[in-house]
């Protein structure tokens, strides 16, 4: 049996438990994800976007649903301590695929901004969250975002108004806790209106050592003038699997940073589509993976120039030690009439191992005639000169090889905006490579 066959049959069985623990706006995009999804099935490692991702491989196991939306008796508040020092966020969470509504945070939010469950927000406001959800993830064009869409039951909404400035930076922590094997299914649904201004950073984190899948479809909507940041950070475990598709649309003038950095997991495959819909508008694309061991991460990315005068920066750099995989495939496309754009692709990477993999495609495809487009790739490994030199001065090799490796990653912790999560990043990014990354004093979690 094909590994779409079991997520066929719990839908067909399950339809209306999970109809009746969601929303309507929610339902009404479900039966035909169902549709697509049962005619798709997962893609093979034939389909070229999936290529170095085994999906049916990793979705074969059996794995728990939480469809009838159990809580779980956990205060997510008293457990996880690792809030970045300094830049004193407005926290909240996400416990596996369900938003955690006893919130305690006291932050003022501007008039008019939503912060919270999709879930309800869906019920509160559905001529609002029915005008964008769902609007970018077409489920005809990817498996897991239909299958997300047959099976998410809640997620995280934000939602800025019209010329409205959130001054305190959000932090959403997503946190896996699981006795058993579990599947978790989350959608997050950001919206920033004309003028409006954002800082998000997202964490994934695993409380229990049990094997996790996630699944998680995110839609960013840039409005005209409208600057949002939107960090994501994964530090979870070797027996986790995350597949994550972000797909963000920018209107005229407006500013995007999308910066992904996995520092510990599984498997990880992570797709990017951002379209430039609007003349003048900017991205930065950034991401860092650090992986050793048998973990992989695959970074697909897809930046569209619809139009005029748009910009585009996109970097990736990854470390990989032991056996860990890679893979990296970005492509920018101009379209025709997208006159004078600006785009520039850099993919860098390091395999400190003769056995680590790494498997690279930077693309472009123009169809204008005044841009200024270049991209690039490298493979190399650690340059035993430096090592050389710094030994000769008294750095001890494993020393000299954590050095040259956080130099190496330390361009993309640069584009961060927030200097209390960039040097936190630098914290993170060192433990990371003297393997203390789960060391943390009174973190519940960490203890794990």
């Amino acid at each position: 049996m094909k590994a779409e066959q079991q997520y066929i049959d719990l839908f067909q069985q399950h339809e209306v438990l999970i109809d009746q623990q969601s929303s309507e706006v929610m339902n009404a995009l479900r039966k035909d994800a169902f549709t697509e999804f049962k005619l798709r099935g997962f893609p093979s490692k034939k389909t070229e976007e999936y290529r170095y991702t085994d999906v049916d491989k990793l979705f074969r196991p059996n794995y728990g649903v939480n469809l009838k939306r159990m809580e779980r008796l956990i205060n997510p508040y008293e457990i996880f301590k690792c809030d970045v020092p300094r830049m004193r966020t407005a926290l909240y969470f996400v416990v596996n695929d369900s938003f955690y509504t006893a919130c305690p945070t006291s932050a003022l939010l501007p008039e008019g901004v939503l912060l919270g469950s999709l879930k309800e927000f869906s019920s509160a406001r559905p001529e609002l969250i029915r005008k964008y959800y769902g609007q970018l993830a077409d489920s005809s064009k990817d498996s897991i975002t239909a299958l997300n869409t047959c099976l998410a039951q809640d997620g995280f909404l934000l939602y800025v108004p019209k010329n409205r400035m959130v001054d305190k930076p959000i932090q959403l922590v997503n946190i896996l806790r699981s006795d058993c094997d579990l599947m978790a299914n989350r959608r997050i649904l950001v919206i920033l209106e004309e003028g409006a201004r954002a800082q998000l950073l997202v964490c994934d984190h695993a409380m229990d050592k049990v094997n996790f899948l996630t699944t998680q479809v995110v839609e960013v909507f840039v409005g005209e003038h409208a600057s949002l940041d939107f960090y994501e950070l994964e530090a979870t475990h070797t027996k986790t699997v995350r597949f994550s598709n972000l797909y963000a649309d920018q209107a005229a003038d407006s500013k995007l940073l999308l910066n992904g950095m996995t520092l510990q997991n599984g498997t990880t495959r992570n797709m990017t589509q951002v379209s430039l819909s609007g003349k003048g508008s900017e991205v930065n694309l950034c991401g860092m993976a650090i992986a050793d061991k048998n973990e992989q991460v695959d970074n697909h990315t897809l930046i569209d120039h619809l139009t005029t005068d748009c910009t585009s920066n996109e970097l990736f750099k990854y470390v990989l030690d032991d056996r860990a995989i890679g893979a990296f495939a970005g492509k920018i496309l101009v379209r025709e009439g997208a006159q004078r754009t600006v785009s520039q692709e850099t993919n860098k990477n390091l395999c400190v191992t003769k056995e680590a993999r790494m498997y690279t495609q930077p693309m472009l495809e123009i169809y204008a005639d005044d841009v200024k487009c270049a991209h690039g790739s490298t493979v190399g490994q650690l340059d035993e000169s430096a090592l050389f030199y710094m030994q000769q001065r008294g750095i001890p090799r494993q020393e000299a090889r954590m050095l040259l490796m956080f130099a190496f990653v330390n361009e993309v912790i640069d584009t961060i905006a927030l200097d209390a999560l960039k040097e936190r990043l630098h914290v993170l990014v060192e433990k990371r490579f003297r393997g203390q990354l789960d060391q943390c004093d009174g973190c519940a979690i960490c203890k794990k």
